[in-house]
Order: C-alpha cells, then structure tokens, then sequence
C-alpha cells in the first residue's frame, strides 16, 4: 500500500538499492594497543595523538617533568604550536578531567585493551543472524558486554 507522494521525499525505495546508495568508505583502524611511538619531532608527536584520539582504550601519557597519566583521551585541540594544542584526558583512576598542553607531552603509550577491537557491526549482525538460523530464541538487540 502506497500513501500520498510527498515532494519533499523520494519514493520508496527497495532496501538492496538504498544500500547500494549509501556505501561510503571507512576509514581503516590501526592495530596501535601496545604500541610506543617515537616522538621525534613535532610532526611524530601530532601524528601519535590523532591515533591516541581515535584510540578506543587508555594511553598512558609521561609529561616532561617525569609524571605519568594513564587514561582515555576524549578530546583534542590542534592548535598552530604546540604550547597552543592540548589533548583532554579522563584518567583511569578518577573521575576529574585533565587538560595537559602538547608541549608538555614527553612520551606517548597505547597501554590500554582497544576495547572494540573485532566488535563491528558487521561481526555483530553476522553473529545474530547465526544465532537466529539456529533456531536460537529471545535473541536481543541489546549490546554485549565490552568485557
């Protein structure tokens, strides 16, 4: 059953073909957990902040003055120098939020468990839809446990 056809909205359209209409390339994760960058040059230490950004787990930051902050970095500000970029931290243990300057940044470690590694939506549906052939029952749409 078909209603009114609306200007402002396009007609129905099969699902196979709005899929094919909105495929849009990804963008590629690193496998960093673990990982130490060498920080040795400006360059070095913006490049290793971008990918603690977009890090799903706790990096452990050692400012120059020999500090260390383990946590999750939830935000970041480039500015034109470093004095002026800062990276926002929720550390691990504490619920107050640090703000520390690029360029007080001495070294850099991706010491935390990526917590969505292998946990994407793809991976997701392709398990439900598993579980649903098999006759499994009561299946959810509620998320699993990240741990």
């Amino acid at each position: 059953m078909t209603g009114p056809r609306h200007a402002d909205r396009p007609p129905h359209t099969e699902p196979a073909a709005v899929d094919a209409l909105e495929v849009a390339p990804g963008r590629t994760r690193e496998a960093v957990e673990g990982w130490i960058p060498e920080l040795a040059s400006e360059a070095d230490l913006r490049e290793a902040l971008e990918k603690a950004f977009d890090y799903r787990g706790d990096v452990t930051l050692t400012t120059k003055d020999g500090k260390k902050l383990e946590g999750y970095i939830f935000d970041r500000v480039s500015g034109q120098t470093l004095a002026s970029s800062f990276v926002r931290v929720l550390p691990k243990d504490s619920g107050s939020r640090v703000k520390i300057s690029y360029a007080e940044i001495a070294a850099l470690a991706f010491t935390g468990r990526d917590t969505a590694a292998g946990k994407s939506w793809e991976a997701w549906v392709r398990k439900y839809w598993e579980k649903k052939s098999s006759g499994e029952r009561d299946l959810s749409l509620q998320p699993e446990s990240l741990d």
